[in-house]
């Protein structure tokens, strides 16, 4: 028997808190003015996408110990866009990068029921965890968590905000109109949660929102991420965007969910992706050539050049050959706040591959780090775009893909003009919404409320 076509998820990510956008570009608007955002979420609504996602920055990145000036370093609060943005989208799921390290479960639960009362069943929650003590410090509780018990937190975290959003039972209302007496049971919202991080008891005051819960993401790739996920999320915003690699992630986080009682589909996997469209895939190749050039500048090519370094290379020539010195081990003290920074394991290892690849190829520094750092995914004409991602799909590399522009907010309409239309016509891609909630476009069921 032939296997089933599976129907593709898209979803568009507001590029931010990193150097995606070519800001040299004369498109490229603002990351701040509220009618960026509209436009945005409106071009993904119009092309009848899944949901945007918008990341999290919770503190000016540093590097040399000045603000990093050459990328997007700052974010309006991610709730009060998500709010906004409800009010002039229909259907359009809304999803928020929120810190389980330096928030609490109460609040947090509050924010997400709300939201998704305000949009009537589309808020969805990437929880993350923070690495560093550098952004801790803007916090009351900064860097008092070692490495190893941050999931810990997390997890206990959402199970928090679990018992928060069922501790009213659907369809309970506050109080009789007529009398302002309650309805529902008297112990309505009552909750209690202990355990060596969180020890909280009340009554949650938001009852229980259209979705039950918002959909939970996690974007973790190490092997606690990666169990985490399969023990709680609806979906994955993974980096594993190419066939074997995808594939490989694939089946290893699907593979993980039968002993938490989970079927492969419970669990979405949505890989970012960026795209350069041209009317040939020559011209397209060519287009995405001067996209990274623009997205690595010289100043930004010895930027990517220190974080590895770990030093001051400011006089170093960008066209010219990599340092001959090795990178400084140890705690990095260049760059601060840059999650690019942990990839680097073994730096010195890293910087040896790095001259190799540009001897081989000939390749000034600029030129490596270009080579090093982009994650190109579709390069092409629309047609072999939408093939492309079609063939990532059936191929079971992915669920879907959420799409990073590299120009804001206008850098989508391209892709839902002229991709999506055929996707459509192979069938693979929805016409129109037919559900009203987030659950509902992903194919996940409303969790019932658990029995007493």
């Amino acid at each position: 028997m032939s296997k089933p076509v599976k129907q593709i998820h898209l979803a568009a990510h507001f590029p931010g808190v990193n150097n995606t956008t070519v800001w040299s570009d004369p498109a490229s608007g603002s990351h701040i003015e509220f009618a960026s955002f509209v436009h945005f979420a409106q071009t993904a609504e119009r092309g009848k996408f899944d949901f945007m996602f918008l990341a999290e920055g919770l503190r000016l990145r540093e590097q040399n110990g000045a603000i990093y000036d050459l990328d997007v370093v700052g974010r309006p609060d991610t709730f009060t866009v998500l709010a906004a943005l409800a009010a002039v989208t229909d259907r359009l799921g809304l999803t928020g990068t929120i810190n389980s390290t330096f928030n609490e479960p109460y609040e947090v639960a509050r924010q997400f029921a709300s939201l998704d009362h305000l949009s009537a069943g589309r808020a969805a929650w990437n929880v993350v965890t923070s690495w560093d003590a550098f952004t801790g410090e803007n916090f009351r509780r900064g860097g008092f968590l070692p490495e190893s018990q941050r999931y810990t937190r997390a997890e206990s975290f959402l199970a928090a905000a679990h018992t928060l959003f069922d501790s009213w039972p659907d369809g309970a209302l506050l109080a009789d109109k007529q009398t302002g007496h309650f309805l529902s049971d008297p112990h309505t919202g009552e909750f209690q949660y202990q355990d060596e991080h969180f020890d909280i008891s009340g009554r949650f005051d938001v009852p229980r929102s259209p979705q039950g819960r918002p959909v939970i993401f996690q974007a973790g790739d190490s092997e606690r991420g990666r169990e985490f996920a399969a023990a709680a999320a609806d979906a994955i915003f993974s980096r594993h965007g190419t066939l074997e690699a995808g594939q490989a992630f694939y089946a290893d986080v699907k593979g993980r969910l039968a002993r938490y009682g989970r079927r492969p589909e419970q669990l979405l996997i949505l890989p970012a992706a960026t795209f350069v469209l041209g009317e040939t895939d020559a011209e397209a190749a060519e287009l995405a050539q001067e996209v990274r050039l623009a997205q690595v500048s010289p100043q930004t090519a010895i930027k990517f050049l220190e974080q590895l370094w770990n030093r001051d290379l400011s006089d170093h020539d960008p066209d010219g050959p990599l340092p001959t010195v090795d990178p400084v081990v140890g705690e990095n003290t260049i760059a601060r706040g840059r999650a690019s920074v942990r990839m680097y394991r073994d730096p010195v290892a890293t910087a040896r591959e790095w001259r190799a690849r540009a001897e081989a190829q000939n390749l000034s520094t600029r030129e490596l780090i270009v080579e090093v750092t982009g994650r190109q995914n579709f390069i092409g004409s629309p047609a072999t775009v939408a093939a492309d991602i079609d063939r990532l799909v059936q191929a079971d590399a992915s669920d879907g893909f959420i799409l990073v522009p590299h120009v804001t907010p206008g850098g989508l309409d391209p892709f839902v003009d002229r991709v999506v239309p055929l996707l459509q016509e192979r069938g693979v891609f929805r016409a129109d919404y037919t559900g009203a909630t987030l659950r509902d476009h992903l194919g996940l069921s409303r969790p019932p409320v658990p029995a007493e």
